[in-house]
């Protein structure tokens, strides 16, 4: 497994666009979560984004916040995630980018964190809840153990602020799409048209973008406008919801499928 940076140095050279799909770990369970690792490598995915549930998901709508409620009923912990990521990272190629807020981290303390992230073989990190200004030891002892932890941006966050994430974010900046927490939406939001450029006044670093992209058509419009990586979670959280496992983890392939043929 690559690191998040070589995974898009590759993708550059190739003039792809990665496929970043969002699952929350542990629902319907750890077994079919490993599984789904599994079908969504071998259906396209670039890297892959895994949530860890959380009890006050602030940055999640109602179906990834369902998801996490569903997970916790059964017992799904941090540790329990982990062991997936170790049982099944050396089976994919995708680079396993953990998505958590910020008080598991604090309550095992950074250091012991990220030591027990990378052992487990995780290769990014997404701390929707950690400030910018808060960032910086998080920044470089996770980079000690070869974490990179990839900020966000927001469509609100003002010019000099855009600047300081961009120059301090790890393998990619993430590009929030909408004002807003995540959710499928009907279109995508125009305004990334414009926060695109923006961001590429201050960098040259890949940028994702997730929050809202529900289908191929709106991935294909991302990529148009210059995203290096589309991130799904919602319609991928949804489908792997439904359904025996069996047949939910055929849908999320045949969708994953989808959507890295609309952005080839």
């Amino acid at each position: 497994m690559t690191s998040v940076s070589e995974c898009f140095r590759a993708l550059r050279a190739q003039g792809q666009c990665a496929l970043i799909p969002f699952i929350t770990a542990g629902d319907p369970d750890l077994a079919t979560t490993g599984e789904a690792l599994k079908v969504l490598d071998a259906a396209g995915a670039d890297l892959i984004e895994l949530g860890v549930p959380y009890s006050d998901p602030l940055a999640d709508g109602p179906t990834i916040q369902a998801a996490a409620t569903r997970a916790l009923k059964q017992g799904v912990t941090l540790q329990g995630v982990l062991d997936v990521v170790r049982s099944h990272h050396h089976q994919i190629k995708a680079p396993i980018i953990l998505f958590t807020y910020y008080n598991p981290i604090y309550h095992r303390g950074v250091d012991a964190f990220m030591a027990q992230i990378a052992d487990a073989g995780v290769k990014g990190l997404v701390i929707p809840d950690l400030p910018l200004e808060e960032a910086d030891g998080v920044l470089e002892t996770a980079s000690q153990y070869g974490i990179e932890v990839i900020l966000l941006v927001a469509p609100t966050s003002p010019p000099a602020r855009i600047a300081a994430i961009a120059a301090k974010s790890q393998g990619f900046i993430y590009l929030v799409s909408v004002t807003g927490v995540t959710g499928a939406r009907t279109q995508v939001a125009s305004q990334v048209q414009d926060l695109l450029p923006q961001l590429r006044q201050y960098t040259d670093k890949p940028v994702g973008v997730g929050f809202g992209v529900s289908d191929g058509e709106q991935a294909r419009q991302l990529r148009a406008w210059g995203a290096d990586g589309v991130i799904v979670g919602s319609a991928i959280v949804k489908r792997l919801a439904t359904g025996e496992p069996a047949a939910a983890l055929g849908e999320i392939g045949a969708f994953c499928q989808t959507l890295k043929a609309a952005i080839a």
